[in-house]
């Protein structure tokens, strides 16, 4: 919009005639027809006449006129200048503000990835432990290894007969030796025991593999998000700065 359409539209909207208007600003009817014609450009004091005898707000009559006339044929005036200096002022802070945004969240959102990745927050790797039975109190813990070898020196002393060697063995595979493996998600080191119905189990760590947790596949996720929304703001800025120059 002109300088000359927005006189026109004040006008217009409090429904008021050239004369009217003219009289009002105190100025002649002929000058303010080449003014809403853009046929003649207002000095500093006139637009600060005109402001004044319309009651108008500077920057509410401003903000609605081509920028490239403020910054052209209208610039000389104090008023314009203020109001263009504090458009580029705000502009300025909000496009720093939005790429601080944008660069918060690609921050935020490789750091997320990372930390998924490497099980910062939330462990990844599963460890693996084996427990080959149950042993008592009074028992030695490799009584698995060597209950058999226990046995044979017995039979050997003649202490026990082959039928209850066989019983006896019998008995501790099926009622002892029960093998279990399990997995925990944090490491309890090389060795732990646990206390079960009828003595205590021993687990060993046989093997510790990478699984990417739920928790973390989420946080992946979610940094994943927040590096594209930084990314797209950086093109947005971009984008939209290149359109205003253009």
């Amino acid at each position: 919009m002109n300088f000359g359409e927005k006189l026109k539209q004040v006008r217009t909207e409090r429904n008021l005639t050239q004369p009217q208007m003219a009289e009002a600003i105190g100025i002649e009817q002929s000058y303010l027809s080449k003014l809403e014609n853009d046929k003649s450009v207002p000095s500093a004091e006139m637009f600060q006449s005109i402001i004044k005898s319309l009651n108008l707000d500077a920057k509410d009559f401003l903000k609605d006129i081509d920028k490239k006339i403020l910054q052209g044929s209208l610039k000389q005036i104090p008023e314009v200048a203020h109001y263009l200096n504090t458009t580029i002022a705000v502009k300025v802070h909000n496009v720093k503000q939005w790429l601080l945004g944008s660069a918060a969240a690609c921050v935020l959102g490789f750091v997320g990835l990372l930390a998924a990745n490497n099980g910062i927050f939330f462990a990844n790797n599963l460890y693996k432990y084996e427990s080959p039975g149950v042993f008592l109190a009074n028992e030695p813990e490799d009584i698995f290894e060597q209950f058999s070898k226990i046995l044979n020196l017995k039979a050997s002393a003649n202490i026990i007969n082959r039928e209850e060697f066989s019983k006896q063995l019998a008995d501790f595979e099926m009622t002892r030796k029960r093998p279990v493996a399990v997995e925990k998600d944090r490491d309890y080191g090389t060795v732990f025991y646990q206390e079960v119905d009828g003595g205590r189990r021993k687990f060993s760590l046989v093997n510790v593999r990478y699984v990417l947790s739920m928790p973390n596949k989420i946080l992946q996720f979610l940094g994943g998000i927040f590096v594209f929304c930084g990314i797209l703001g950086f093109f947005m800025e971009w984008r939209l700065r290149k359109l205003q120059v253009t």
